[in-house]
């Protein structure tokens, strides 16, 4: 009997169930339709409140509202540059698509030489070259974003002191860009920087918020941005952007702690089917060689692993909040 169509034709099955649940129910997991329906009714609350005021909030509200939708617009559309520079690398993209391509291939070469099975090893090589590099530059972007977030009320508490005792906010700037801790350092560095090739604040921090795609980089090149248009006491309303990044950085704590439980219940759920193999293999070795000779037993494995994959997926979206 030959196992490549069998293999395959799981492997399809399975990856079109996979799509379609996806698909349907990862929108109400990640909170994005809640999200929605939150932002929307935030927008129609917003506007009552300002109703009936005169002409300049009525055109302040709209700058505002202006620039909330470019900063989402830039956001949805992330290009592989973006996400390199996201991640904190240094290499351009041509480079890491020839890493990410010869990576690939030694992963096809050394399935290759260990089963012999040039489908097999194909597969192998698509994972890895095209899965496992962009999965590194997520990790490495997470990791970069949660030290930009734990740094930069601190920041922001600068610039604050620097008005408030008559410096400019381009001095302000050059401060955190040269004495500020990593990653908020290079960022404000790249700000600085494009001001000197002629760019205003405002889209310098325009630029600094498509860099780093957290509400609080987007907060802060909206206050920039209007005072720049617009005029007013920049102190006070980086006064009050530094007390609403504290309470979301207080309330982030909150629900990390909150889900703290959650998460070493599906950490442990997770890891169960994997330990309970690994025992079984280790005192029954011929009852679990099956798996593993018969062409059943490898559909069963591929199918168990894809499935695997959708569920740890499922429970990381239920247990992972947006602030």
């Amino acid at each position: 009997m030959d196992r490549q169509p069998l293999l395959i034709g799981a492997t399809l099955v399975t990856l079109a169930v996979g799509g379609v649940m996806y698909s349907v129910v990862y929108p109400y997991l990640s909170g994005d339709i809640k999200a929605q329906k939150r932002q929307a009714a935030l927008m129609a609350s917003g506007e009552r409140r300002r109703e009936g005021r005169g002409a300049d909030p009525a055109k302040r509200r709209k700058m505002i509202q202006d620039s909330l939708k470019d900063v989402e617009a830039k956001a949805k559309t992330v290009t592989l540059e973006q996400r390199i520079a996201r991640a904190g690398l240094s290499v351009s993209q041509t480079l890491f698509i020839i890493g990410a391509g010869m990576v690939g291939l030694v992963a096809a070469f050394v399935s290759f030489v260990f089963n012999q099975d040039p489908l097999l090893a194909l597969g192998v090589g698509l994972v890895v070259g095209v899965g496992l590099p962009h999965w590194t530059l997520s990790f490495l972007a997470s990791r970069r974003v949660a030290k930009f977030i734990e740094a930069f009320p601190g920041a922001v508490d600068i610039i604050i002191r620097g008005i408030k005792a008559g410096l400019p906010v381009g001095d302000c700037f050059r401060m955190i860009a040269s004495e500020a801790e990593e990653p908020v350092r290079s960022e404000f560095r790249q700000i600085v920087e494009s001001q000197t090739i002629g760019l205003s604040i405002g889209e310098a921090t325009e630029r600094f918020a498509e860099r780093m795609p957290v509400a609080e980089a987007s907060f802060f090149s909206i206050v920039i941005s209007l005072q720049e248009k617009s005029g007013g006491n920049l102190s006070e309303a980086l006064s009050n952007l530094a007390g609403v990044l504290r309470e979301r950085k207080k309330m982030k704590a909150k629900v990390r702690a909150m889900s703290a439980e959650a998460k070493a219940s599906a950490g442990i759920i997770g890891s169960l089917p994997f330990l309970v193999g690994l025992a079984v293999w280790f005192t029954n070795k011929p009852y679990m060689a099956v798996l593993f000779n018969t062409t059943v037993g490898n559909v069963i494995i591929a199918g168990s692993l894809l499935w695997m994959v959708v569920g740890v997926f499922i429970m990381k979206n239920m247990i992972d909040f947006e602030i």
